[in-house]
C-alpha cells in the first residue's frame, strides 16, 4: 500500500508538470469578440458601400462585410497555425521578422498606396498590407528575445537601452514619413512596456518621457495639422462643419444610443454622417445601435480577454514566453483603450483601430495571429498551474 501511494504521488506530480493544452477561455473570448466585430462591420458599412456605386465597392452593400469575413476566416486559420507552432519558433525568427517589417516600412514611401493624404499601405493586387501592423508584433517578439539574451545587463544604458532605442527610432522615423503618428505612439508605448518588463531602470523612462514631450512639441511646430487636432480636441463644437465634424458626429452617435440603443442595424449616423464609421469609429456605431449596455458588455469582454492574457503571461514556464504574452496583451489593451478614448473625445483624434471590430485585412490577420501566439504559449503552461 505504501508503494502504491508513493507511485500515485509520483504520477500526480508528473501530471502537474505536463502541458495543460490550449487555453479554452482565451480562445472563446477571442471568437466571441471576432463574431460580434464582423457583424458590426456589416451593420456599420452597408450604407457607405451602397452609396458608392462609382467607387471601389461598386454599390454592393455587403462589399466591406464580405472582405472582412474573408479576412476573419483567414485570421482564424492563422490563429490555429500559430497556436500549433512551438514558442521556440517565434524566438528563432523574431529578429528576421523585425528586419522584414523595417524593409517593408522603407518601401512604403517608394511603392506605397495613398489614402486620405497618407501613404501607409503596399498594394498587392486586390489587397493591401500595412507594414506598421507587422512592426508591432516584430517589436514584441524581437525585444523579448533581445531582453532574454541581455539578462542581467538591462539596467545599463549601452546594452540595456541604446540598442532598443535605436530600433524604435528607426521604425518611428519611417512611420513619421507616412505619416502614421498613431502607430508611432503605439510602438513607442509597447517598446517602453517591454523594456520595463525586461528590467530597465525607472530613470530611463523619466528621461524618455521628457524626450517624448520635446518630440511632441517639435511635431506640433513642424506639422500644423497636428496642432489643429489639439485645438479641435479641446473644443470640437467650435468647428462642427470643419475639423471638429468627425468627433462631433461620433458624440452624436454615442449619445443617441442611450441605455439600450436603437437596435442592431438601426444607426442613423452611419448614413454618410459619421466618417470612418466601419473603421476607426465603429465603436460609435456600436454605442448607437447597442446602447450603453451593449457597449459595456463588449468592453467587459475585452477586459476579460486582457485579464486572461496577463494570467497566461504570469503562469508561463520561461521568461521569453512571459515577455511575449505580456507584450501582446498590452498591445491589445493599448489599442482598445486609445480607440475608445478617441471616439469619446477623451484624447485628440487619431487613427487607431479597434481590435476585431475595425475594418482592415492586415490588422485583423495580425491580431488573430497574435492571439494564436498567446494560445501557443498557453499550451506550455504546466497543468498544475491551470485555473483561475
Amino acid at each position: 500500500m505504501q508503494y502504491g501511494s508513493a507511485e500515485l504521488r509520483i504520477r500526480e506530480t508528473k501530471d502537474k508538470t505536463k502541458p495543460a493544452g490550449m487555453d479554452i477561455s482565451f480562445l472563446a473570448l477571442v471568437m466571441i469578440l471576432l463574431t460580434i466585430g464582423v457583424t458590426m462591420v456589416l451593420s456599420a458599412s452597408f450604407a457607405r458601400a451602397y452609396f458608392d456605386p462609382g467607387g471601389v465597392t461598386g454599390g454592393k452593400p455587403a462589399y466591406y462585410f464580405v472582405r472582412q469575413f474573408l479576412f476573419a476566416a483567414l485570421g482564424i486559420a492563422a490563429m490555429i497555425v500559430c497556436s500549433r507552432l512551438p514558442v521556440g519558433f517565434y524566438k528563432r525568427f523574431s529578429v528576421p521578422l523585425l528586419v522584414a517589417a523595417i524593409v517593408l516600412l522603407m518601401l512604403v514611401p517608394v511603392i506605397g498606396t495613398n489614402a486620405n493624404g497618407a501613404k501607409r499601405w503596399i498594394g498587392l493586387g486586390a489587397f493591401t498590407i500595412q507594414p506598421s501592423e507587422i512592426a508591432k508584433i516584430g517589436i514584441i517578439l524581437s525585444f523579448a528575445s533581445m531582453i532574454c539574451a541581455r539578462r542581467g545587463r538591462m539596467s545599463s544604458f549601452r546594452s540595456g537601452i541604446l540598442p532598443f532605442s535605436a530600433i524604435l527610432a528607426v521604425i518611428v522615423g519611417l512611420l513619421v514619413l507616412e505619416p502614421h503618428f498613431s502607430a508611432s505612439i503605439i510602438i513607442i508605448a509597447i517598446g517602453g512596456v517591454m523594456l520595463f518588463l525586461g528590467g530597465a531602470r525607472l530613470g530611463w523612462f523619466i528621461a524618455a518621457a521628457v524626450a517624448a514631450g520635446a518630440g511632441i512639441a517639435v511635431l506640433l511646430t513642424m506639422f500644423p495639422y497636428a496642432s489643429t487636432r489639439i485645438t479641435t480636441w479641446r473644443d470640437p463644437f467650435a468647428s462642427t462643419s470643419d475639423e471638429g465634424y468627425q468627433i462631433v458626429q461620433s458624440l452624436y452617435s454615442i449619445g443617441s444610443g442611450g441605455l439600450t440603443g436603437l437596435g442592431l442595424g438601426q444607426s442613423r449616423q452611419k448614413y454618410l454622417y459619421l466618417p470612418e464609421e466601419h473603421n476607426d469609429f465603429i465603436f460609435s456605431v456600436v454605442c448607437e445601435e447597442l446602447g450603453f449596455i451593449g457597449a459595456l458588455l463588449i468592453l467587459t469582454l475585452f477586459s476579460l480577454l486582457i485579464i486572461r492574457g496577463y494570467w497566461i503571461a504570469l503562469h508561463c514556464a520561461d521568461r521569453y514566453s512571459f515577455l511575449v504574452a505580456a507584450g501582446i496583451t498590452t498591445l491589445l489593451a493599448i489599442q482598445v483603450i486609445l480607440n475608445v478614448a478617441v471616439v469619446t473625445n477623451l484624447v485628440p483624434c487619431t487613427g487607431i483601430s479597434l481590435p476585431f471590430f475595425s475594418y482592415g485585412g492586415t490588422a485583423l490577420l495580425m491580431q488573430m495571429a497574435e492571439m494564436g501566439i498567446v494560445l501557443s504559449i498557453s499550451r506550455s503552461i504546466p497543468a498544475g498551474r491551470v485555473g483561475g
